[in-house]
C-alpha cells in the first residue's frame, strides 16, 4: 500500500476542522514521502493546508462556508510539533480576569521559542518570546494569573486586582501562584492579599 493510500485511510477517520501536523504520520514513510502525499491530498481537496506542515480536513457549513478551528487549537499543534511551551498573552489574561475590557487586535501568545508571526488564511498569530518565568504553569489558570500580574506591572498590581484574580482561582491554585518564581514587588502584593 502506498504512503498516500495509508495516510488517506487514517485521515478519513479524523474529525473535520481538527488541525494536525505531518509528524503524526512519520510511521508511514520518510518525511519527503509524507510531505508529497500531503501535497497530493491538498490538490485533491481532501486536506486544507493551514501553515507549513499543519493541515486539517476541510469542514463546510451551509451557513458559514469553510469552518476553521481557533488559532489557539492550531497553536497547540505547532507547539507540540516544535516542542515549545506557549502561554496566553498578558493582555488577554487581564481581560479574562475582568481587569480590562480591551481585546487584542491580533492573537498574540507568549512562547519559549523564537518570536514570529504566522498567517492562517486571513488570521494572523503572533508569538512573542518571553523568559521561562512567564511560562510557569503554562496552559493553566495559575499561569494565566501569573502573566496577568506581569502584564499589569508594578503600578497596576494592587489589592483590588489581586482580589479579582484570587476570586477566580481555587485555594490550591492560589497557593501554586504564591509559590511561583516572581519579582519581589509581585510576591509582596500576592502575599498581602491573604
Amino acid at each position: 500500500m502506498s504512503v498516500s493510500a495509508r495516510i488517506s485511510g487514517r485521515i478519513k477517520h479524523m474529525p473535520k476542522a481538527h488541525p494536525f501536523c505531518t509528524g503524526d504520520f512519520r510511521e508511514f514513510g520518510s518525511r519527503i514521502a509524507v510531505n508529497r502525499a500531503m501535497s497530493r491530498l491538498v490538490e485533491a481537496g481532501v486536506l486544507e493546508r493551514l501553515a507549513r506542515g499543519i493541515y486539517m480536513r476541510p469542514k463546510i457549513s451551509p451557513y458559514a462556508g469553510n469552518v476553521r478551528r481557533s488559532t489557539s487549537s492550531i497553536l497547540r499543534v505547532i507547539a507540540r510539533r516544535n516542542r515549545e511551551t506557549t502561554q496566553i498573552h498578558g493582555a488577554e489574561a487581564v481581560r479574562q480576569f475582568n481587569l480590562s475590557t480591551q481585546m487584542q487586535v491580533a492573537s498574540t501568545f507568549y512562547t519559549g521559542g523564537s518570536s514570529r508571526e504566522l498567517r492562517f488564511g486571513r488570521k494572523t498569530l503572533r508569538l512573542q518570546h518571553v523568559s521561562q518565568v512567564k511560562l510557569q504553569y503554562a496552559g493553566t489558570k495559575v499561569g494565566l494569573a501569573l502573566v496577568a500580574l506581569f502584564y499589569l506591572g508594578k503600578a497596576g498590581v494592587d489589592s483590588n486586582a489581586v482580589a479579582k484574580i484570587r476570586s477566580k482561582l481555587s485555594p490550591v491554585e492560589f497557593d501554586a501562584l504564591q509559590s511561583c518564581q516572581m519579582p519581589k514587588w509581585m510576591k509582596v502584593a500576592v502575599l498581602q492579599s491573604r
